[in-house]
């Protein structure tokens, strides 16, 4: 009896090992045996569009992919945009509509942090389109995320594999810059470019998570994570996940800790001080609040970059200020000395000022 029970023990033991251990640990097998449940998920993940309708924004771009499907007439796919503009989510949402539930059978997904040489598209890419499917459509799906990040070489071999095999499958490339993609490639696909979100847009998406996840997020917390999220609902989500973890109740404070963006106050404060103050004075007071507050340079441009929107200056030194921090920020981009850099940053806006006093 005791023997039975070992090596049914043994089994079971070997099964669980067998599972896990298929695929080099891929999450696919390893949720085979450990289910996850939607608690567990990202809400990136969780709220991830099912259908062409739940994507929000670009109705025209779901609507005329609804069309080549409804035709079975679709056609290869470029999606290009910023990212977190939904263009991962439009093209899963179209395999479901396609296939159904079973459609990641008949897709073959590549992201950039797979091997994406000229190798895995003469062998993996070629073997997959190669074969033909049995579904009413005729077709399978090759979806290319982040297809920017392919060799030319890749590319090259890619546009041959496209014409050879339009019979069998569709491929969709998703990239973020359309110029990093070949034009030989670009001429093959239909292109659809996804901009960035409107705001009232995520803002409704939002309104409904933070209903349903019970988030206590205050009015100026609300305009500050539209504000710095710019049209990204990935960010917006990650955002609002991380900073609902962290505090109870989420305000204005509490979303530019979570991000590490600086507030606006010390921006204020920082450019205030640069316009009034003497110089060492200004100098002083911007490198101790950027130890206190932990701020890097690239980001104190980028909030004095739009503070100075509100400021009144004359035209040419306004000009004059945007030269500057253009060519900081590429120094910076380059390896320079944050602390050199300050100094300029500092020197601009005194000579920002006496040109608008000579003026």
């Amino acid at each position: 009896m005791d023997s039975d029970a070992d090596v049914n023990m043994l089994e079971d033991e070997g099964l669980r090992f067998s599972t896990v251990q298929k695929g080099k640990g891929k999450a696919s097998e390893v949720t085979a045996s450990e289910p996850q449940t939607d608690n567990n998920l990202p809400w990136v993940e969780k709220y991830r569009p099912v259908t062409l309708d739940d994507v929000v924004s670009h109705q025209d771009i779901t609507s005329t992919i609804e069309k080549f499907i409804e035709q079975n007439r679709l056609p290869h796919l470029l999606l290009y945009g910023p990212p977190g503009t939904g263009k991962t989510s439009t093209i899963l949402a179209v395999a479901r509509r396609i296939y159904g539930e079973g459609y990641k059978k008949q897709i073959l997904e590549l992201n950039a942090s797979d091997d994406r040489g000229i190798d895995v598209v003469r062998e993996q890419i070629k073997n997959f389109a190669e074969t033909r499917t049995l579904y009413s459509s005729g077709f399978k799906l090759i979806i290319l995320d982040e297809a920017d990040m392919m060799t030319t070489a890749a590319q090259a071999a890619l546009r041959r594999v496209i014409e050879q095999y339009t019979r069998n499958v569709r491929f969709c490339i998703i990239c973020n810059y359309v110029n990093k993609i070949t034009p030989a490639i670009q001429s093959r696909c239909t292109r659809f470019r996804f901009s960035p979100l409107p705001i009232p847009q995520v803002e409704k998406r939002l309104n409904r998570i933070i209903e349903e996840e019970n988030v206590k997020l205050t009015p100026d917390g609300r305009e500050a994570l539209l504000k710095l999220t710019k049209g990204d609902m990935r960010r917006a989500l990650n955002v609002l996940q991380a900073c609902h973890a962290a505090y109870e109740l989420t305000g204005e404070t509490e979303v530019y800790n979570c991000t590490g963006n600086p507030h606006p106050s010390d921006i204020e404060a920082i450019v205030n001080s640069m316009l009034t103050d003497e110089f060492t004075t200004a100098y002083q007071l911007i490198s101790t609040m950027k130890t206190e507050r932990g701020l890097a340079l690239p980001d104190l441009l980028n909030g004095a970059f739009e503070f100075i929107d509100t400021l009144h200056l004359e035209s040419h030194a306004r000009v004059y200020l945007l030269d500057l921090f253009a060519t900081i920020e590429h120094r910076l981009a380059a390896g320079a000395s944050e602390k050199i850099q300050l100094t300029a940053l500092l020197g601009s806006f005194k000579n920002a000022v006496e040109m608008s006093v000579k003026a």
